[in-house]
């Protein structure tokens, strides 16, 4: 599989129908992956969510077209895919920073966001080494702090590090995301088998896995492989993955990354 050259395919079909709606289905079909799998991948490649990498696309195009056309700004608000012209005139002023009405006066302010390519002759064969376990039912117990995709590599290390001082060295954490596509951090969780106070339980249900091995307890040096492996590993992997929270288990020195995938 030349996933390249399957994201240059995807690339052309949302250019094909940014004027309806666009069939997440079908770019998993080309892919060969599932709806959900395609979605996660999707942000590892492009370093975009899908959603925003269209409504870029969409936006871009919509500032030339009222430029350069005659058709009344709600006309070309439905046909890139919005209700109504008060929603398409927030999101537009957004993107490009004026209101459409002004676009004819100042398109100097016009931003362009264009179609991305790939680079289908680009190869590395990197050997990543995992291996595919099976988990019974986890019941866990776990505590949060909130935080945002700038802030959690600070806050991750400090937060586990006062829970360990709290109740001993947590066996397991989590981050929550805001969204589906697992982009924006909600909250980053450190679990442990016995309850203590203030404790939420949290139940992993029992699942396939792929097991990928780190072999240290630092923070920096698992978030460097972390994202190696998702870089390089799961673009190019053919396994569907479970809607289900990603993992960390430290033991016996070593950091397994548990990606729950479906049978």
């Amino acid at each position: 599989m030349n996933i390249y050259k399957n994201f240059n395919e995807i690339m052309q079909y949302i250019e094909e129908h940014l004027e309806e709606k666009i069939d997440c289905k079908e770019m998993s079909k080309i892919m060969g992956v599932n709806e959900y799998t395609f979605q996660r991948i999707f942000p590892v490649m492009c370093d975009i969510s899908l959603s925003e990498y269209i409504r870029n696309r969409r936006l871009s195009n919509a500032g030339q077209d009222i430029f350069l056309g005659k058709e009344k700004i709600v006309d070309i608000a439905v046909r890139y895919q919005y209700n109504n012209a008060t929603s398409f005139s927030r999101a537009f002023e957004k993107f490009h920073g004026i209101k459409p009405s002004k676009v004819k006066t100042h398109p100097e302010k016009l931003r362009m966001y264009p179609k991305m390519h790939f680079n289908e002759n680009m190869y590395e064969n990197k050997n990543i080494e995992y291996k595919i376990i099976q988990l019974e039912k986890l019941v866990l117990y776990g505590i949060s702090k909130s935080t945002t995709n700038k802030e959690i590599k600070k806050d991750a290390p400090k937060f586990f590090k006062q829970n360990s001082i709290k109740y001993g060295d947590a066996p397991y954490c989590m981050t929550e995301y805001k969204d589906k596509e697992r982009i924006y951090v909600k909250a980053y969780w450190v679990l442990y088998k016995e309850k203590h106070d203030g404790m939420k339980q949290i139940i992993i249900p029992k699942s396939k896995w792929i097991c990928f091995r780190i072999n240290s307890y630092k923070s920096d040096e698992i978030q460097k492989a972390t994202d190696t492996f998702y870089k390089e590993f799961l673009p190019n992997c053919k396994y569907n993955f479970r809607n289900i929270p990603e993992i960390e288990y430290y033991h016996d020195n070593v950091t397994d990354l548990l990606i729950p995938i479906q049978d």
